[in-house]
């Protein structure tokens, strides 16, 4: 064997890389018809941006969230300068709405700016070389870390108010206090915002024009101090450190992630919610550790609570090395898991039931582990399935034996079903880590063709809802541009880079496996190839790679790590030898070759490898922590001659 590593003749294409790369096909068409029918050519989207509060900026990015995602994984060049130009429309659109400044949002809660900025992660990520956005994500960064701008107490190590920005913090939920009504219909399941206001017992006291007003003015003064969604502005500062080391950003980020690992070691090891003005846990509860916005009791409890608390862990283990940092979350986990029931959804007044009926189906019907969501003043309550998406990313981060038991033992609960790999998409795009778990534990071999079939079939429906936009009375919504985005990277994700989607309220755009085409300087998988991940352990990562062009011999160099905070210490290569290709015409069938299995060391980040047409190869990836420091990586970073000279092979043996 060279000093890159040759793939072998394939006597057939197997059928997961031929799905894959029509499902890159199909996207790059896809997106495309979204950008023209419903983006102005500079970028912003054909909608009246109009706001009556400080809620929207999310709902304007959201349309375009994955797509350097896309591009990270394979997607075209053109994908990147697309996604580029609608965050400067969009920015622009939404800075003459009134609602950006600076071009950051002027102050909402982050459970919604999370999701606003996966967006910003992803294209920060997929170029580092741009000093625009470089330059952004010090500027947004500073927000917090630098006290000046008053979005931080350095004093108290916390985030002023629940509503935080460019602006700094702002009092209340809005400018001044809003009755807050039994009218507002869409937010009845979710029951009363606070608990403890006189005279207010159950919702339909909200139809009382008084008490709806005390309610109103009680949320109002109740919004200030830190909240356990403030952890999500981690990634913001992460982001930025990941541009240039600033240790006064990953000083911020463990002194603000261990001051509420603090507080939860006071509150018996759960999360608590609020933290007053004064640093007082529950000081605006009445020392109630339950009850702050976007907490547990109101509106949604553990999505909110949990998926903060999760991405606040991983993004200071990233910082410090230290994955104890996931404690926090491994609690808030365990604890909904102990207290869960075994129920028929479509028969629990879950607050959330209405989704996950639309995703489960009939199946609905069938009893299931439902974990507390919420915790209020009579206990645990709006039962529900596990987000699986919270477990999974503690595993994935950590590797460890216990958190994968955890993640088992949430999928052991949901109920049987005969097709797993249900045909569904939200704006979230995750959804489907329990028939990937499955596959990754070797016991669902059929979910790369049936989710890649399923994630086609999703790409179909986006492009005939675009169709039918002129005939559809939802079309002029707010949201109607998550509901319609094209671009399908949840099972792509999965099998390309063994990563699950990313945390939407916020998370940063990690990956186990990167890929780049040194033949054009950037990132992702060469145009014809294919990726699948199919196992990963605490260090090893078993991964196939194959070029579908019968006609075009490939390059490319496969990394471990998004942010080489893994690197490779050898690879494991299974191939075929000694056979003839394609042999001679008279043959009916070129003649295979004897499996042999060569285990190669490594003394570099990355490891280059050729595919012919027609050409695929089996790897074991042998990855732990690296020494280096973590950082954003252009595309050609790698030294694509210390790739190939560090690969070492032992002598062959056979299989």
């Amino acid at each position: 064997m060279g000093d890159v590593i040759q793939g072998h003749p394939l006597s057939e294409l197997p059928a997961w890389a031929v799905l894959e790369r029509r499902l890159f096909d199909e996207i790059e068409d896809a997106w495309r018809l979204f950008s023209t029918t419903f983006a102005e050519p500079d970028g912003r989207l054909r909608f009246a941006a109009e706001f009556v509060d400080r809620d929207g900026v999310d709902d304007l990015y959201e349309p375009f969230f994955n797509w350097p995602a896309f591009y990270l994984l394979g997607g075209s060049d053109d994908v990147l300068a697309a996604a580029k130009r609608h965050w400067e429309g969009v920015t622009a659109q939404l800075t003459a709405a009134g609602m950006l400044t600076g071009e950051y949002e002027n102050g909402y809660d982050w459970f919604h700016q999370g999701e606003s900025l996966l967006f910003f992660y992803g294209l920060c990520a997929a170029d580092p070389a741009d000093r625009d956005f470089a330059e952004r994500a010090r500027r947004f960064a500073e927000l917090y870390t630098d006290a000046a701008h008053g979005n931080f107490d350095p004093a108290l190590g916390i985030i002023r108010a629940p509503h935080n920005g460019a602006l700094g913090p702002r009092p209340g939920l809005s400018d001044e206090p809003e009755p807050y009504s039994a009218d507002r219909a869409e937010m009845r399941p979710y029951g009363l915002p606070l608990e403890y206001v006189p005279g207010v017992e159950a919702w339909d006291d909200l139809a009382d024009p008084a008490l709806a007003l005390a309610m109103g003015e009680a949320l109002h003064r109740a919004a200030a101090g830190d909240v356990a969604v403030n952890l999500a502005a981690t990634s913001l500062v992460v982001n930025r450190w990941l541009y240039d080391g600033d240790e006064g950003s990953a000083a911020w980020v463990r002194v603000y992630v261990d001051g509420w690992r603090e507080r939860t070691g006071a509150n018996g090891g759960l999360l608590p919610d609020s933290v007053a003005p004064d640093g007082t846990t529950g000081g605006l509860h009445d020392g109630r550790w339950y009850g702050g916005h976007y907490g547990w009791t109101w509106p949604h409890g553990l999505p909110s609570v949990g998926m903060a608390a999760v991405i606040a862990g991983i993004n200071e283990a990233f910082v410090t090395g230290d994955d104890a940092a996931l404690d926090m979350a491994r609690v808030v986990l365990d604890t909904v898991l102990d207290n869960a029931i075994v129920a028929p959804i479509a028969q629990t007044p879950f607050s959330l039931r209405g989704g996950w009926l639309a995703r489960w189906g009939a199946d609905a019907a069938q009893p299931a582990l439902l974990a507390p969501h919420r915790y209020g003043r009579h206990g645990w309550f709006d039962y529900g399935p596990m987000p699986l998406e919270l477990p999974l990313w503690v595993w994935w981060w950590s590797r460890r034996a216990d958190d994968l038991a955890r993640v088992r033992r949430a999928i052991a609960g949901l109920p049987a079903m005969d097709d797993p790999v249900k045909a569904f998409r939200d704006k979230a795009e995750a959804g489907h880590e329990a028939p990937w778990v499955a596959f990754l534990d070797g016991d669902l071999p059929e979910y790369p063709t049936r989710a890649l079939s399923m994630a086609l079939g999703q790409v179909a429906r986006r492009v005939a809802l675009m169709a039918a936009a002129a005939d559809d009375p939802d079309a002029a919504h707010l949201h109607f541009g998550q509901r319609v985005n094209p671009v399908v990277t949840e099972v792509l994700s999965q099998l390309v880079s063994g990563t699950p989607q990313v945390l939407y309220n916020g998370g940063l755009p990690f990956a186990a496996v990167v890929y780049e085409d040194p033949e054009r300087g950037r990132p992702g998988l060469p145009r014809d190839v294919a990726a699948l991940v199919s196992r990963l352990d605490a260090g090893d990562i078993d991964l196939a790679l194959v070029n579908t062009s019968t006609t075009r011999t490939h390059r490319v160099i496969v990394r471990a790590s998004r942010f080489g905070e893994r690197h490779l210490t050898g690879v494991t290569v299974r191939t075929r030898t000694g056979g003839e290709y394609p042999g001679r015409s008279t043959a009916y069938a070129a003649t295979p070759g004897t499996s042999t299995v060569h285990v190669l060391e490594l003394d570099s980040d990355a490891v280059e490898l050729e595919l012919r047409p027609a050409h695929g190869v089996d790897l074991t990836l042998h990855t732990a922590p690296s020494d280096a420091a973590p950082r954003h990586r252009a595309a050609g970073a790698v030294d694509r001659a210390a790739a190939a000279a560090s690969v070492r092979p032992t002598s062959p043996s056979k299989e």
